[in-house]
Parts: structure tokens; sequence; C-alpha cells
């Protein structure tokens, strides 16, 4: 699989290719369950049909790996016309979004500055739509300059989520290190692939570290968000939020839109403060297409969960 990623990775930037395959009625139907819609309206369906179910969600604008000063403005205005639109739909309490760092700029020249500076506007049309943002973790390459940018924000902007990613193994120390009174934090596996030297690469071994972080998490003084569809990974969760004496409210699950509904759904009727992870915009191709070739195990969740619901 990893002798395919480039050549997959190339597929995901072919306009060509991409009409082709978004022109079919299949590809279409199957899309649907995963990623909201191309507009900020579809998103704001879903996310008013998953507050009904009483879920919260995350919305995340798709256009990262941004290589264009122009479509980085773009992104940044489809953010704001998202969170302009919040509290008329009643959604800013249930309603958070995700923002990809270069998907507003990281990889332009001057990328960080320019990145932060974006970054600042999501926050304060967020801060005034009554909600918060997530800073989604990327590709190992663009750690230290997320956590950067991170830092940068959390001086005006307190209320800013972070990501971590398990696989890595830094992601220990990160944890000690962010979880004080205050910081939300989200942890998950990670779904980009990285070399040996810098991340554990057998699947089990990503679990155990998963449970380390999570324990970290779990006695700090922060929002753990517990990224996870893996039900022995939420067993686990449950098991160290009561041994920790959590309150439901001081902690929460997170799920991908469309895989294990009926698990999010069994969480939220017993109490159990869960988000949902909506992706929407026109870039839903190049993103579906980044996660396969970035690691194997997500074509194989991806094809699970068009068998099960559960």
């Amino acid at each position: 699989m990893s002798l395919l990623r480039q050549p997959i990775l190339l597929l995901s930037r072919s306009d060509r290719l991409q009409d082709l395959v978004t022109r079919l009625p299949v590809t279409a139907r199957m899309v649907a369950g995963y990623v909201a819609g191309t507009g900020t309206e579809d998103a704001l369906a879903v996310a008013e049909e998953l507050a009904g179910q009483g879920l919260g969600t995350s919305l995340d604008h798709l256009g990262e790996d941004t290589r264009d000063l122009a479509r980085a403005d773009a992104n940044v205005a489809a953010y704001l016309d998202l969170l302009g639109r919040l509290p008329g739909r009643g959604l800013s309490r249930s309603t958070e979004v995700s923002v990809k760092l270069s998907a507003i700029g990281l990889a332009l020249p001057d990328g960080p500055a320019l990145a932060l500076e974006n970054a600042r506007t999501i926050c304060r049309a967020a801060r005034n739509a009554g909600t918060t943002i997530t800073v989604d973790m990327e590709d190992h390459t663009t750690t230290d300059a997320t956590l950067s940018v991170l830092r940068e924000l959390r001086k005006d902007f307190p209320e800013t989520g972070a990501v971590l990613q398990a696989q890595l193994h830094r992601t220990e120390d990160d944890c000690r290190a962010l979880a004080h009174e205050g910081s939300r934090v989200r942890l998950c596996k990670g779904a980009y692939a990285a070399p040996e030297s810098l991340a554990w690469t057998d699947p089990h071994e990503v679990d155990r570290a998963f449970v380390r972080c999570l324990k970290t998490l779990m006695a700090g003084q922060g929002h753990p968000m517990v990224a996870t569809h893996d039900p022995r990974l939420i067993e686990v969760a449950l098991a160290l939020a009561g041994r920790h004496s959590r309150s439901q409210d001081s902690y929460e699950f997170q799920m991908l839109y469309g895989v294990r509904p009926e698990a999010q759904r069994r969480l939220a009727e017993a109490g159990e403060s869960v988000r949902v992870y909506v992706p929407y915009g026109a870039q839903w191709y190049a993103y579906l297409v980044r996660r396969m070739a970035e690691r194997p195990r997500n074509l194989s969740l991806f094809i699970t969960s068009l068998v099960s619901k559960r």
C-alpha cells in the first residue's frame, strides 16, 4: 500500500478524474453518508438533524492543502459565513467548527503568520457566534507549526481546542503540556502516515499509546475530547472518567459523520456528551482520496462503516 500512496495522492489533485467520479450516481449516494454536502446550508441542515438527536457537531469546511491565496481567503470566508448563521438557527451551543491550518494559508509563503492571522479572524467570529473552534492536526511535518499557532491563539482565545495524534511518539509529552485547566484537547489515533522513527506503526502499539495519552488527559484539569470509534477504547475512556470522578460534561466523545451512528446515539442516550465531526464543501473528493492514500486502515474503516452502522 505504501507504494500506492503517491499515485493515489496525485489522483486527489486530478480535476478531470474528480469531475468523472462526482458525476457517478453511486458516488453521490455513497459520499452523502459521510460528507454533509457542498454548501453552508447543507452543513447547517445536518447540524440541526444531529442536534435533534442530542448530538453536538464539529463542522469542517473542506479545503486542506491549499496552495493558492485566493482559495485560502475563500475558505476563511466560508467559515465566517457558517459562523454568522449559527445563532439564527439556534445552533451556537451544539455546533463548533474544526479548522485545518493548511486550508487557511499554512502551506503558502509566510504560512504560519498568515494561518495565525486567518485563524484569529475565525476565532473572533466563533466567539461572537457563541461557539468555539478546534485547530485540526495534520501530517507530522506540520505538528510544531500547528501547536505554535495554537499557543498564540490561546493568548486571546483560550477556549480554542487542540488536536493530538496518539500514534506520534511525542504525543504523551504534548498531552502533559496541554492537560491544564480550560484546555480542550481532542485525542485521536492519527489518520496520517508517519515514519517509524516518529510514530507507532503497529495498530496494537497505537492503541496502547492512545490509552497512555488518555490516562494523562483524564487525570488532568482539561476537557478531553475522545475521538475514536473503537468500542474497547470507548470502554477504557468511560472507566478512566469514573476513576477520576469526572462528570459527563467534563469530557466528550467524538466520531465521524456516518461512522457508527447507532453507537453515537446510544452514548448520548446514556448521558454522555457526543460530538460528530462533519465535513462539508466542494473539496470532498480530494479529502476522501487523501484519507485513503495516507493510511490503508482508513479504507478499511470506510468499507466497514458501509456494511454496519452500529
